[in-house]
């Protein structure tokens, strides 16, 4: 092990020369154990939340620019540090607050969510998200409506009404912060500080405090703000004329140095392409070869879906479990089970509605996002590094690549031999995260509008089934411009891991050792979610994705 950490420690030096403006002010290596790593750690996270100004998170220009200093000196006691001697995990934890700092930067120099993106300013969320923090750039003070439960206690009353009153300066911080000239993520921010004052309007009743005066004055005067955001954003965004991409060269640095997924923007065009490709000429093959088999019938009443969703998901548990297929926690059937959804007529189901209206199993099984949270709730990481969410995204390759990647892997490991019309939703599900990344990736080049890149979305899924219901188009395509590489993720993520199984199954191969694939998703589960990058080279010790990133 020490020889391979001291390898390991020179790479990281290659990293410093890299990232740092000059080599010349590559900070000499400094003595360092891992302790002092999670006291940096826990440095740079205070730092990383603005300060406050009148009562909301400062993002402003003058403040940014104050700030840079002593980010650049957090930054620079990361790079000196001598890991020799560390553990193959403790290097990856050292590579998860590399990839964070250069996130901060990222923001600050291109991606400037604060000044380009008005749904940054979206403050009230109803929903947990299903990866470890909200998808996209979120302002740091948010109001979670979701983790609030009714009747509210003294203490959670007086935690809300703090909340909401962070509302009115923040939004009035954004008409001074909002400088930038991106059209699209301008127009398509609108809807989001609009559907905020509707959800603004509904919780009095749905939180059960219509009787409280001070709570009440402090959700009006946030609706009064939150109205008056929007109508001054829609007053501006005739002015806004230019490209809300970030171009291929920022994308590929982004992608490499702060999500550490070792491709490039032409990498990814490749990839996404092939499995388009590969998608559709497999749903064509599994059409055929099921053509003499009962079409698929959807649920037509809420009776009939809740029994269907009620036999698919024993039928997934029963699968984890019988088939081996991961070690399946007591608090696994719990976090599904609140997620199993409900009978939607059919006029209104959008794309992933209308494949769960005749199986949700394929879709369920993208559900073992709910798995991962769960355990993150149950089972915290024995690493600070890991414990919770990972800033700006960058947990998207694992979380998302993951839950993409086990609906294919479930598949060929025998969950549809009971009815294997459904393999063939599985495909259009593939194909349809192929073609929204193909899209997102033509939209970030500015090759494309947001639009035109929906429309990729949109005529490349299957069966017209993005074409049912304009929200999620609209949704979708939004999010994958305002974070890069999300939109690929799903996709990128998968072949990063099916990767990281053929290194696992090859070297167990060659140490004539058996392939159990309930060890591979315990290990996988085991290091946290980390990108898969560095999950790759913890589970292997293969330091090739890594290297592609930071070169040899």
């Amino acid at each position: 092990m020490v020889r391979t950490t001291n390898f390991f420690t020179i790479l990281i030096f290659f990293i410093v020369l890299g990232c740092s403006p000059r080599q010349d002010q590559v900070p000499p290596k400094v003595n360092a154990d891992y302790d002092d790593l999670v006291t940096l750690f826990g440095e740079w996270r205070a730092f990383e939340r603005p300060p406050i100004k009148e009562g909301a998170p400062d993002y402003t220009a003058e403040t940014f620019e104050k700030r840079w200093p002593e980010f650049k000196s957090l930054q620079a006691r990361l790079l000196a540090m001598d890991t020799a001697g560390w553990s193959r995990e403790q290097i990856v934890d050292w590579y998860i607050i590399w990839a964070e700092m250069n996130g901060y930067d990222f923001n600050h120099r291109i991606l400037k969510p604060w000044a380009r993106d008005p749904a940054f300013y979206k403050s009230v969320w109803t929903y947990r998200s299903d990866v470890p923090a909200h998808e996209g750039p979120t302002h740091h003070m948010t109001t979670e409506l979701w983790t609030y439960e009714t009747p509210l206690r003294p203490e959670e009353r007086d935690r809300l009404l703090g909340d909401i009153k962070v509302i009115p300066p923040l939004n009035e911080q954004a008409k001074i912060n909002l400088t930038g000239n991106a059209r699209d993520l301008w127009i398509a921010g609108i809807r989001d500080i609009r559907y905020q004052s509707e959800v603004l309007k509904m919780m009095p009743d749905r939180m059960e405090i219509a009787d409280d005066p001070e709570l009440t004055e402090a959700i009006n005067n946030a609706i009064t703000s939150t109205d008056a955001l929007a109508d001054w954003l829609e007053s501006e965004a005739g002015s806004k004329t230019g490209p809300s991409g970030i171009g291929k060269d920022s994308y590929t640095w982004y992608m490499q140095n702060v999500h550490l997924v070792p491709l490039t923007w032409e990498d990814e065009v490749m990839i996404l392409k092939r499995e388009l490709a590969r998608a559709w000429s497999s749903l064509k093959l599994e059409e055929h070869n099921n053509r003499k088999l009962p079409e698929l019938v959807a649920a037509n009443s809420p009776e009939a879906f809740e029994a269907l969703a009620e036999r698919s998901a024993q039928s997934l548990m029963n699968f984890l479990e019988q088939d081996e297929i991961v070690t399946v926690k007591e608090y696994f059937e719990p976090a599904l089970r609140e997620h199993l959804g409900s009978y939607v007529p059919e006029e209104k189901r959008n794309f992933f509605r209308i494949g769960q209206h005749y199986d949700p199993r394929p879709l369920y099984s993208h559900f073992y996002h709910w798995f991962e949270l769960a355990r993150m709730d149950n089972e915290p990481h024995a690493s600070e590094i890991r414990r919770g969410p990972l800033l700006y995204n960058i947990f998207d390759s694992r979380n998302e690549g993951t839950a993409t990647a086990v609906e294919e892997i479930f598949m060929h490991a025998g969950l549809y031999d009971d009815d294997p019309r459904v393999r063939e939703i599985v495909y259009i599900m593939v194909a349809q995260r192929a073609a929204r990344g193909l899209g997102s990736l033509y939209a970030h080049a500015n090759e494309m509008t947001m639009e035109e890149a929906g429309g990729i979305h949109s005529e490349y899924t299957p069966r017209g089934w993005m074409k049912t219901e304009k929200e999620l188009l609209i949704f979708e395509q939004h999010l994958y411009l305002r974070q890069p590489g999300y939109g690929t993720s799903y996709i990128t993520g998968k072949y990063l891991l099916e990767n990281a199984m053929a290194e696992y199954a090859r070297m167990k191969e060659l140490k004539s050792e058996p392939f159990v694939l309930r060890e591979f998703f315990d290990e996988l589960n085991s290091i946290g979610n980390i990108p898969i990058a560095l999950g790759h080279w913890q589970m292997t010790g293969s330091f090739a994705p890594v290297r592609k990133i930071i070169g040899d």
